[in-house]
């Protein structure tokens, strides 16, 4: 293994860096993709164990590796994610490689092909390292399955990691890939993002084109990254974002720079609203104070810090009807195998087959009252900032915390309602790590933006990042 780059620095301290660093020292030719991956893989026979967050490894990830050097020592340009391991939700199909959905129905199977997204990672330079765990068909705000079990919490071994995107959020956490893709319905790329103390962006629909796809007109469910800071997700979405001929749904990208917005950071006066309790279903009080002090530091750096009232608790019931809409439209091809699913897949499939259309008419009104509602938003603030979760990280072997702030949950995704209702707005959310809590856990920060407003979403996310460090864990 090459331990040492040109400069001194060992591949082990460049591989927990961020991903805009890996990537940067590999196409300087400082440090080999060989070695990168060789070590993203010592990382996985390190802590893998205990975690549980990479469930199949890619098996040619260090031919793709040793192509991206050779590629380099000919002078050519590999992409601007230059041998970063990356880590593939086990939704997402690679071909050659198991996608089990974390579904023992499909516990072997094979795709033949690539996803879009992938086939967008690889063409930037990434290197797929392997898939990362998820619940079943990402069912579930807990990462967990009855093909690869369970996935832990590398802050505290006890603890969920959240989910859906929980392996990727753990993989990222303790080095063991460099970016994590994964999809947020939702919040599966929020949920786990503030549990494992890293950053997830759910993008515009469409912004990321999500192909395969059983429902091509899908506008609940979105494609994007996570990484350990607010610039590594702006350089995945800038390779992976864009339109595309084979997904009817997108969004412009001509000219668009993910990566300089967060360099340049926010403008100076920018208009930021806090909200403690955006569901009005309780907040734990060390989650609150965590965001509220990260939000009015923000003043700080120049920007206007508000608290406002804002109440999106009436669409709860609406998610609820559009969640079982999805999941019908999702699973209709396999119904036929419906009893052979798991009970959160099951009983969201059954409720979307059951529900009237009467339900879906008042949870579309809702919908676009949620829409409007952030219309008049923007007319007086720039970003609305809200606690990504009301919870912290809750024992691993439960499916979900039945308890808020002392008040019983109705369903089981009544405790993430903080992050599928603003799924109902359509716009570019992020939860960005802003402190930690009571137990020592991450807390995250969502921070909403104006419709096609990823530059400004990230810009601020970097800008909490700079003023609310909190490091990575330190895994046993």
């Amino acid at each position: 293994m090459d331990n040492i780059d040109r400069n001194g620095r060992g591949v082990a301290d460049t591989v927990i860096a961020s991903a805009t660093v890996i990537a940067a020292r590999v196409r300087a030719r400082e440090i080999s993709a060989v070695a990168v991956v060789e070590e993203a893989l010592a990382r996985i026979t390190r802590y893998n164990g205990a975690l549980n967050a990479v469930v199949t490894l890619a098996p040619h990830a260090l031919d793709e590796a040793r192509t991206i050097d050779e590629r380099l020592a000919r002078g050519e340009d590999v992409g601007i994610l230059a041998g970063l391991p990356v880590g593939i939700k086990d939704v997402t199909p690679v071909a050659g490689v198991r996608t089990t959905y974390g579904s023992p129905v499909f516990a072997d199977h094979v795709p033949t092909s690539d996803a879009l997204v992938v086939t967008r990672l690889r063409a930037a330079g990434a290197v797929i390292l392997g898939k990362t765990n998820t619940p079943e068909f990402a069912a579930g705000g807990n990462t967990w399955n009855d093909v690869f079990g369970r996935t832990t919490n590398p802050w505290d071994l006890s603890k969920s990691a959240g989910g859906s995107t929980g392996g990727g959020a753990v993989g990222l956490a303790t080095g063991m890939i460099a970016l994590a893709e994964g999809t947020d319905l939702g919040g599966s790329l929020r949920m786990p993002a503030s549990f494992c103390g890293v950053v997830g962006i759910r993008p515009s629909p469409g912004l990321v084109p999500t192909d395969p796809s059983d429902w091509v007109w899908d506008t609940l469910l979105v494609s994007g990254p996570m990484g350990r800071t607010a610039e590594d997700v702006a350089l995945a979405l800038q390779a992976i974002a864009g339109p595309s001929r084979r997904v009817p749904l997108a969004q412009p990208t001509a000219g668009r720079d993910f990566v300089g917005a967060v360099r340049r950071g926010p403008r100076k006066g920018v208009r930021v609203a806090y909200c403690p309790d955006i569901a009005a279903i309780g907040v734990d009080p060390s989650i609150e104070r965590a965001c509220r002090n990260a939000a009015f530091a923000l003043s700080d750096i120049g920007a206007q810090v508000e608290e406002v009232p804002f109440d999106l608790s009436f669409a709860r019931d609406a998610f609820i009807a559009l969640r079982g809409e999805w999941f019908a439209a999702h699973m209709y091809d396999k119904l036929e195998n419906l009893d052979r699913f798991g009970v959160n897949v099951r009983a969201n499939t059954i409720a979307g087959l059951d529900g009237s259309p009467q339900a879906l008419a008042a949870a579309h009104h809702a919908r676009g009252r949620v829409w409007h509602l952030f219309t008049e938003f923007f007319e007086r603030y720039d970003h609305l900032l809200t606690p990504t979760m009301c919870v912290s990280p809750f024992p691993v072997e439960q499916n979900f915390p039945e308890m808020v702030a002392g008040v019983k949950m109705r369903t089981y995704v009544d405790w993430f309602a903080p992050t599928f209702l603003l799924s109902l707005s359509g716009l570019p959310v992020a939860s960005v790590p802003c402190g930690l809590d009571a137990g020592g856990l991450p807390v995250g920060l969502q921070i909403v933006g104006r419709p096609l407003g990823e530059e400004e979403v990230l810009a601020l996310s970097g800008a909490v990042q700079r003023i609310r460090p909190i490091g990575l864990p330190r895994v046993p």
